[in-house]
């Protein structure tokens, strides 16, 4: 079971794409491979096997290899950064002013938001208004800005099969103090674990369609906000994980709120580094909202 757990923790691609999706549901819960290793301590404590101790230094250095870097500290960041925060709000939320006053006091210089709802957005608009006077919003996604935003536009990731009205990309630019930046933010289709496995096709496929918009990006600066329903480790997103630069610090699962045991909301980016990404307090959304904070250039 040691070497078992250490090969699944170094290799998970080993693992095929077959029916269920099984690479990408054992990706999506990887780092909780280090939960098996406590129970193997505690059965090799139990038998006082010497050879079952030394087993498990195997599956140790294979999690301490994949996500020890994860554990420390973030770098604070210097003049040329940024704080910006990703949150899925949740259409059934009944308290978006709350909402958006909890984020709004983490001082982001960017909030980007998904699940908006018509009813929703005139209340998240006028609670940021006064600290973050632009803001640009495409169907059920939007971004809020201390910074002005130009050249907004609408992305097209909806997978072929959705007949109804479906928007949930978009494209921005921000223009920082210290340059233009490419902001994009996307909320990806939900995927469902069932006894049969995981159904993600739907979402692998506007993963693809949101990854070829950022390979066309002529500016340099690009950062992705978004709820990807997926971990940074699940093949899915290697569309986006291909191209664009991961958290460097951090664990911050993010969903559900009540006990998360996953990060599928992202911020990711291109020619800047994600020093350390963080969870926020919960909120009235069933996903914990994260904060990161960027160093550009």
């Amino acid at each position: 079971m040691a070497v078992l757990t250490a090969g699944l923790l170094a290799f998970p691609r080993a693992v095929p794409n077959i029916a269920g999706r099984p690479g990408s549901l054992l990706e999506s819960f990887l780092p909780w491979l280090g939960a098996v290793v406590v129970v193997l301590l505690g059965s090799a404590l139990w038998r006082r096997s010497a050879i079952a101790l030394l087993a498990l230094l195997l599956p140790v250095a294979a999690w301490t290899y994949q996500f020890g870097g994860l554990l420390p500290p973030g770098a604070t960041g210097g003049a040329r950064g940024l704080v910006v925060v990703q949150h899925n709000v949740s259409d059934t939320n009944t308290d978006p002013a709350g909402t958006a006053r909890a984020l709004a006091d983490a001082e982001p210089d960017l909030i980007a938001l998904a699940e908006l709802v018509p009813p929703a957005l005139p209340v998240y608009a006028a609670a940021l208004a006064p600290e973050y006077p632009h803001h640009v919003v495409r169907g059920t996604v939007g971004l809020w800005s201390k910074y002005p935003l130009t050249g907004t536009r609408l992305l097209d990731i909806k997978p072929r099969g959705i007949t109804e009205a479906w928007s949930r990309g978009l494209r921005t630019v921000v223009s920082t103090p210290h340059g233009d930046i490419a902001a994009y933010v996307a909320h990806l289709p939900s995927i469902r674990v069932s006894a049969t496995g995981l159904r993600s096709a739907r979402r692998d496929e506007s993963a693809v369609l949101l990854g070829e918009a950022v390979a066309a990006e002529r500016l340099g600066t690009v950062i992705l906000l978004g709820d990807l329903n997926g971990t940074v480790d699940d093949r899915g997103l290697i569309p986006l994980t291909s191209q664009l630069n991961v958290a460097e610090r951090g664990f911050a699962f993010s969903f559900p709120a009540p006990f998360p045991v996953a990060r599928i909301d992202q911020v990711m980016a291109r020619s800047a580094t994600v020093d350390h990404i963080r969870t926020l307090p919960a909120t009235g959304s069933d996903h914990l909202p994260v904060a990161a904070r960027i160093t550009l250039g």
